[in-house]
């Protein structure tokens, strides 16, 4: 079946606004360096130019679908592509890191509101038989921000200047928001109460360790700051599962973490994304600092790490089917260590760049492995009508675990090294890889708790959830794209169920 006018209009917009928010993630790895060097950043500050947009993300993420659900996902898409606009300009014109930080904050909310009703748009406008394509090529899209991302971003830094992978959002936006409003009908979902305490919970959560993480070797571990930091951390987030647990409309639907499967999953997708974040951020500083690559020739030498995500995922997305979950899961995960611990084991002044291709590109593998394999797991082991739910709490973790992979191994690197020459940076470097090494590591070890095994579905029946969605395929068809970041979203919002449609 060939697809409509309407239809293209839907998939080329959602994939493009998809594509911007993916790209903006990956696009400040090969900027830090001019950042830190422009703002006289430190490390500690450095860390919060991603982690404000990844942790922003991540717990609005959920509330982001619930608000298209409710007042209509076009309209909300607009909003967000407005707020995503000014925060972009709001990000080039900072003067100083603090207001780059909070506009990154503001980036992170809007990327919040576009993702899950912009592919939740994409599942409404076309039938199930034609649904599983229209994802594919959606994820195919925004997975090429994996690829180019450091890419973009150094050519971008190199022939102008680092504000300009911000600028390059605002004509982008420009052209989205029109056509957005014209092009696409408007469609709503089962309207639920926004769990606005659940919110406020795991923000402050989330929050207070990162900031710890991050505060702890600078203002001391036994510190007031940094223990007050920790202890609210903790009370949230103890807070935040009681009431998760109580609450009839849940942000995460805790009951799921009964399932072995389930628990086992999201942990390895929080330590996965982890060690992936760890890496873009401290390779591309690497390139530049110790090897004095520019900004470009930091993302061209990228390519072997990054560009096995776009090729293996789908190819390992087909074979869950056939060998379960678990062995692509540790295996991965044994890969990604073996090759941040290669790195980390030879890192030096004098490392060349041709030592680090096949160290690279097994970690590349690794990942692009377990990524589908761990989104599987979490899928697989809830009701078709809660595959929403579970992949948006999927989805959560790993954007947290970017934000947790970022800030332990810099507080290593703090610990350990500095940016006072190339002998110091490659110190910390290595301690930062190798505890990204460890990350993997435990990842894969947790990942043996996933039930060995082809997958086996579980029963088509539970009691009805906060995000009850008609569920995706489970034929290995949902997790094929899932390797790209865009993958846990794409599945999240297939998943649910359109109650209307409203043509414009």
């Amino acid at each position: 079946m060939k697809m409509t006018t309407g239809q293209r209009w839907v998939l080329a917009l959602t994939s493009l606004a998809g594509l911007m928010i993916v790209l903006d993630a990956l696009v400040v790895t090969t900027a830090m360096h001019a950042i830190q060097l422009d703002l006289h950043a430190s490390i500690g500050e450095l860390e919060w130019t991603i982690n404000a947009y990844n942790l922003s993300f991540a717990v609005l993420l959920m509330a982001g679908a619930a608000l298209g659900d409710r007042y209509g996902r076009r309209r909300v898409l607009v909003g967000g592509l407005a707020l995503f606009s000014a925060a972009s300009a709001g990000c080039a014109l900072a003067p100083t890191l603090g207001l780059l930080i909070a506009a990154r904050t503001a980036q992170g909310i809007g990327a919040a509101a576009i993702m899950p009703v912009a592919v939740a748009l994409l599942s409404a406008a076309f039938q199930p038989e034609q649904r599983t394509k229209a994802l594919g090529l959606f994820a195919a899209a925004t997975g090429l921000a994996t690829l180019g991302g450091p890419l973009v971003g150094g050519a971008v830094v190199q022939g102008l200047a680092w504000q300009w992978i911000f600028w390059l959002n605002l004509p982008i936006g420009a052209v989205l928001i029109p056509l957005v409003r014209t092009r696409l009908a408007e469609s709503v979902g089962e309207a639920r109460r926004l769990d606005f305490l659940g919110i406020a919970l795991v923000s402050v959560a989330a929050f207070g360790i990162v900031w710890g993480l991050i505060r702890g070797n600078e203002s001391g571990w036994a510190g007031a700051e940094v223990v007050l930091a920790f202890l609210a951390g903790a009370v949230a987030l103890i807070g935040f599962v009681r009431w998760e647990l109580r609450t009839t409309a849940p942000l995460i639907p805790m009951r799921f973490f009964a399932s072995r499967a389930f628990s086992a999953g999201n942990a390895v997708g929080f330590l996965l994304a982890a060690s992936i974040f760890s890496g873009a951020f401290f390779f591309a500083q690497f390139l530049q600092i110790v090897q004095q690559q520019g900004p470009l020739g930091a993302g061209l030498r990228l390519a072997p790490w990054t560009i096995t995500l776009f090729l293996v995922a789908p190819i390992a997305g087909k074979q869950v089917n056939r060998f379960g979950e678990r062995p692509l899961v540790v295996t991965g995960l044994l890969m990604q260590a073996v090759g941040y611990g290669w790195i980390a084991r030879t890192a030096g002044p004098d490392l060349p760049y041709i030592a680090m291709i096949a160290p690279f590109v097994i970690s590349g593998v690794g990942v692009s492995m377990a990524i589908p394999a761990a989104q599987s797991a979490v899928l697989r082991a809830v009701p078709m009508p809660a595959v929403g739910a579970a992949s948006g709490t999927y989805n959560t973790l790993r954007q947290l675990g970017g934000a947790f992979g970022i800030a332990v191994p810099a507080a290593v690197f703090a610990a350990v090294g500095g940016f006072t020459g190339t002998r110091d940076f490659s110190d910390g470097f290595a301690a930062a890889i190798g505890t990204a090494a460890l990350l993997a590591l435990l990842g894969a070890a947790i990942g043996l708790l996933i039930p060995a095994g082809a997958p086996v579905p579980a029963p088509n029946t539970t009691e009805p959830v906060s995000a009850a969605p008609a569920g995706p395929p489970r034929d290995g068809s949902a997790s094929a794209h899932a390797g790209t970041p865009s993958g846990a979203m794409t599945s999240y919002s297939a998943a649910r169920e359109d109650r209307t449609e409203v043509q414009a």
